[in-house]
């Protein structure tokens, strides 16, 4: 899968240990993947131990017709891996493994030629749980001075800091979270916090952010832009399988349709029901058919609407 914008997504590839086996993920991974399948040239970078899992990480990655000139080899350390739990209601619960492959990836030639030529330049919060990493990342994003910034926040057990929050936010242009992490985020920085509007509108300002993009799982997602534009499209009533990567297929629907100057309502419509499908498959990587995404947009379907934000929404 090539052609379209170059987007770069720096960060954790791993295996998604979940009950009913392993399956290959990471947040970064799982959006290169969704971005390319709708025609971005998305690259992943990242790092894998030359183990069996690392092998065959890389042979999945391939079967998936993705670009892997960018993920790195570890003799020294082992593949990632997140031990993942379910709850009754179906939301996860992640263990993940430190001192792995993608702790270390480094800054080569190749890297910062590709950096300095990409439209869009995704990363997030987990990778930066080691120096090395996060050293890494900040000297991409120097070598990427024209491209848009897009920060996913993945507040995982020990694998975050508030000034490492901090400085992301001060990089990116638009950022993604989940209600939870917004919560978390408005008592940490002391912002509105019951509001979602008004949460993004603080956003928006504070860390001079284009958009603020919070998802709610079932209840769907709201954005909001630094122009006052607010959009909010409620959640589908779908059979949940795995949610894993619905949040990072979000993301790769949105971003597709924001590079392709779309709307921003059809932006988030598109990423809402990507997220949703997802959803209802097993892994974070099941495909989406051909013309899948836009019978489930045009399908009758149930939704699910959070109430406090109805009257942002146009169905």
């Amino acid at each position: 899968m090539s052609g379209g914008k170059t987007v770069l997504a720096y960060g954790e590839m791993l295996w998604d240990l979940l009950p009913g086996g392993a399956v290959l993920g990471g947040a970064p991974f799982n959006f290169a993947y969704r971005a390319a399948s709708l025609g971005e040239r998305a690259l992943v970078v990242s790092r894998l131990g030359t183990d069996d899992l690392g092998r065959e990480a890389f042979e999945q990655a391939l079967a998936l017709g993705m670009d892997t000139s960018y993920v790195q080899w570890d003799e020294a350390a082992p593949t990632g891996t997140v031990e993942v739990t379910f709850d009754e209601d179906t939301d996860p619960d992640y263990t993940i493994v430190p001192g792995v492959a993608y702790d270390s990836i480094e800054v080569t030639d190749a890297l910062l030629d590709v950096a300095g030529s990409a439209e869009c330049f995704c990363f997030g919060t987990l990778i930066q749980r080691t120096p090395r990493a996060r050293d890494t990342l900040r000297t991409l994003l120097d070598a990427s001075p024209g491209s848009l910034k897009l920060l996913d926040i993945n507040l995982r057990r020990d694998c975050y800091t508030p000034e490492t929050v901090r400085l992301s936010l001060e990089e990116a242009d638009i950022v993604k979270l989940n209600d939870e992490e917004a919560g978390e985020l408005a008592r940490r920085f002391e912002m509105p916090c019951e509001d979602i509007p008004a949460f993004c509108r603080e956003m928006t300002k504070r860390w001079a952010l284009s958009h603020c993009l919070v998802t709610l799982s079932a209840r769907g997602a709201f954005v909001g832009a630094a122009d006052g534009e607010q959009i909010y499209e409620p959640g589908y009533r779908v059979d949940v399988v795995d949610p894993c990567g619905s949040g990072d297929a979000f993301s790769a629907g949105f971003l597709h349709l924001y590079l392709a100057g779309r709307p921003l309502r059809e932006c988030c419509m598109v990423a809402n029901a990507m997220g949703a499908i997802v959803a209802t498959q097993k892994g974070a990587t099941a495909p989406i058919g051909t013309g899948e995404l836009e019978e489930f947009i045009k399908a009758p379907r149930e939704r699910i609407a959070e109430p406090s934000l109805e009257k942002f929404a146009v169905l």
